[in-house]
């Protein structure tokens, strides 16, 4: 038990410290109000009371800033420093605690109860002062930071409380730490809390200790690395090999720890360097692992470009390199706007499908110019092996990494604009199926951890902007196209390719041939004529060819010195490209009988077609010709039983079938063609032929036919119409299901047709047919 007793004493509150009984301190002390209390103190007995700031940075500390528990102490010495501050020697008494405030204007004076240290002296009080003072040798043994005399002379003292607060004293502890030990009045409860104090500060030391012979450890190993590495490279001088292995390795060291690496693929890079370092150069494997090295040194890992996410300036450099395309612009400048607002997308996936010509490579390279980020392409036709994509096994010889990852080392940043092109022209074999290794690139959940053969570390596609093309949606494989963002970039129309011609075609022929606008001049209507009997394209590179070859017939005149100035004009296209390559106008001159116009749709756009019946007695037979796939020919199977069984009221012979053998033909006949599209046409030319009614010869038609005569949707709608208007045609058949589909057609194409929207059969003959 403590005794206790009430005392007034004058108040000096501490910051940053604290006084335990029976240990001596200098303080200096500079407040106004602390140098009045250590005056009072000074007047009476010399006694003050210290306790100690919760925080240390209040300068002017109310009753509520300051710890209730603290010691009364004795001023042994005071001294008045130069700078005004005083020197105090104070002594350690007792523990006390403030009961009240008596003063706190000029200083601060309190009603405090002491408490003595008073031990209880049975055996358990005995253990523990045994076990601090062995717990406290043994601290200072292992911290070398307090004198061993120090440990004698607390040794030698006999009350338990006492010995206590001199070793907490001199312990490195928290203040909240000494504090909870001054506030602990019983002598039993403070030994043990000091016997844990002491167990843990040892534990400290112990592993700090621990810790520094391994930093020791690692530096002397270091150290050694580093002197052996300076001899050789004494020794190499000394021999004249100043350009030998061990600089080269030590160069590519140097390029590693600059490369930016993952963690991961830097573990490697530096294992797969000490291989080679111990490696003879002539070994075989030498020369693989330096390649290797140098493919993950060149690799970008972390270096990126900085989107330009200004929408004004992407959608201007859009226009300024391709007219119309207003469905692919649009999603890019939406990507663009997400970005700014996230700063989190992933790179889209997109497909650009279209026929050659319409500006699918150059619109790729535009996107990356309006982002400000790196383009980089490579051709997948005729690919037709894993590896091309997924890179060779080390193993291998003459292994190397696969094309993707070969494209981000020339792109040199990991979210380039990435062109696939020709994506619908993969092929599969014996060597795998490029496609389905391409899945893991073009899947936006897997392509974080893209796995290459040769590099073998995974690799960050997700930032990366894949744009593929194709000219044939159908030749993509399923799970490919699944993927992908499809954005069908149809044909152009004739006004479409006059003001591409104009504003982009001839300015860039020009340049490339060297010519000005003052020597050159191809006039609108000259440009008109070369599009409609020069060209027969859905894009425009047959356009820009004709363009060219009259580029250079100019440059040939100019230097020749015949002319200063070409002029171009209607009139004289003949005389730079020759005579006209195709008929423009009507696809037939004349309503004929057993002869309907069809609207196809290829790779490289829309397209009229033909359809010819022939009847000649005979029996029945159905011949088709003109290489007809599969599809077209169950359309003409299909067509023929719808008429055989409405013979009577389509007006035919119902016995027609046992009279006649019917031959249908289709013009062209070393083309392939195939279709879901043709079943109306044929139908038509069918009855024509058997009726003998004449075929409107400006009007076209395209539609699925089923044996009861119902006409179904089809799709390319873009690129047939287009080319029922470059044929001349004023009418256009279409399935009724296929209305909607008319908002995507040009609207100076549309105001030249007449549709008629029709969903049977019956529909297309009325319309189609001229009646005797």
């Amino acid at each position: 038990m403590s005794s206790q007793q009430k005392t007034i004493v004058p108040l000096l509150p501490l910051r940053g410290i604290l006084v335990f009984p029976a240990t001596v301190l200098h303080l200096d002390v500079g407040r106004e109000k602390s140098i009045q209390a250590l005056e009072r103190a000074m007047i009476g007995e010399h006694f003050i009371f210290l306790t100690t700031q919760k925080e240390v940075s209040i300068d002017d500390p109310t009753k509520d800033d300051m710890y209730p528990v603290g010691t009364l102490s004795k001023v042994k010495q005071m001294l008045k420093l130069p700078n005004g501050t005083i020197r105090v020697l104070v002594e350690g008494l007792k523990r006390g605690k403030i009961e009240r405030f008596l003063k706190t204007d000029r200083y601060f004076e309190v009603e405090i109860t002491t408490y003595e240290n008073e031990g209880g002296h049975d055996l358990e009080e005995e253990a523990l002062v045994r076990t601090v003072l062995d717990y406290f040798e043994q601290y200072i043994r292992l911290s070398k930071k307090i004198s061993f005399e120090t440990f004698t002379s607390i040794q030698d003292i006999d009350e338990p409380g006492r010995m206590a607060d001199l070793i907490a004293s001199h312990m490195p502890l928290k203040l909240k730490e000494k504090q909870e030990l001054l506030e602990t009045f019983d002598v039993k409860e403070r030994l043990q809390r000091l016997v844990n104090i002491l167990h843990n500060e040892k534990e400290v030391i112990q592993l700090e200790r621990k810790i520094g012979q391994r930093v020791k450890k690692a530096l002397e190993r270091t150290q050694k690395e580093y002197y052996l590495r300076e001899q050789m490279k004494a020794i190499q001088k000394e021999l004249g090999e100043k350009e030998g292995k061990f600089g080269e390795v030590e160069e590519l060291r140097e390029k590693i720890m600059k490369a930016d690496m993952p963690e991961h693929v830097l573990n490697t890079a530096l294992r797969e360097l000490d291989r080679y370092e111990k490696m003879p150069s002539t070994s075989a494997e030498s020369s693989v692992i330096r390649t290797y090295i140098d493919w993950l040194i060149s690799l970008p890992w972390k270096k990126m470009t900085k989107d330009d996410l200004d929408l004004k300036k992407a959608e201007r450099i859009l226009n300024e390199d391709h007219y119309g395309l207003d469905k692919v612009k649009e999603r890019v400048l939406e990507y663009l706007a997400v970005q700014k607002l996230t700063r989190s997308l992933k790179g889209p996936i997109l497909c650009l499908v279209g026929p050659p010509g319409v500006g699918k490579t150059s619109l790729a390279r535009s996107i990356a110019r309006a982002l400000n980020r790196h383009f980089v392409r490579i051709s997948l036709g005729g690919v037709r092996d894993e590896s091309e994509i997924r890179g060779h096994r080390r193993t291998y010889v003459g292994a190397m990494p696969g094309r993707i990852i070969q494209g981000m080392r020339k792109a040199g940043t990991v979210n380039p604009v990435f062109l696939l092109d020709e994506i619908d022209k993969m092929a599969s074999d014996f060597r795998g199926d490029p496609a389905a290794s391409l899945l893991e690139v073009l899947d936006p959940e897997q392509n974080k951890n893209f796995s290459d053969h040769y590099i073998e570390e995974p690799y960050d596609l997700s930032k990366v902007m894949f744009i593929a093309t194709a000219n044939n949606a159908a030749a993509i494989p399923e799970p490919l196209l699944d993927r992908m963002e499809v954005i069908a970039i149809p044909g152009y129309t004739e006004i479409e390719k006059l003001h591409i011609a104009k504003d982009y075609l001839l300015k860039k022929q020009l340049k490339e041939h060297g010519l000005t606008k003052g020597q050159l001049q191809i006039r609108e209507d000259a440009i008109q004529q070369i599009i409609r009997y020069y060209t027969r394209e859905a894009g425009v590179r047959g356009l820009e060819r004709q363009i060219a070859s009259i580029c250079r017939k100019t440059a040939k005149i100019i230097i020749a010195g015949e002319k200063k100035r070409v002029v171009v004009t209607k009139n004289r296209v003949a005389e730079f490209l020759g005579k006209p390559l195709y008929r423009y106008g009507r696809a037939e001159q004349e309503d004929q009988v057993g002869v309907a116009t069809g609207l196809a749709f290829t790779v490289f756009g829309g397209d009229t077609l033909q359809i010819e019946v022939s009847l000649a007695p005979g029996k029945g037979k159905l011949v088709l010709t003109g290489k007809l796939g599969d599809v077209m020919k169950e359309s003409a199977q299909a067509a023929l039983s719808y008429i055989r069984s409405s013979a009577e009221k389509l007006g035919v012979d119902k016995d027609f079938y046992e009279k006649y053998d019917i031959h249908i033909h289709v013009p062209e006949g070393a083309v392939p063609k195939d279709g879901p599209s043709a079943g109306i046409t044929i139908a038509t030319a069918l009855v024509s032929a058997l009726t003998g009614k004449k075929v409107r010869k400006e009007v076209g038609m395209t539609g699925e036919i089923t044996l009861r005569g119902r006409v179904l949707p089809i799709g390319g709608l873009k690129e047939k119409t287009l080319s029922a208007h470059r044929a001349g045609l004023s009418t256009v058949i279409l399935p009724k299901d296929n209305e909607k589909d008319l908002d995507d057609i040009p609207e100076s194409v549309r105001n030249d047709l007449n549709f008629i929207l029709v969903s049977h059969v019956d529909e297309v003959l009325r319309h189609s047919l001229l009646e005797n």
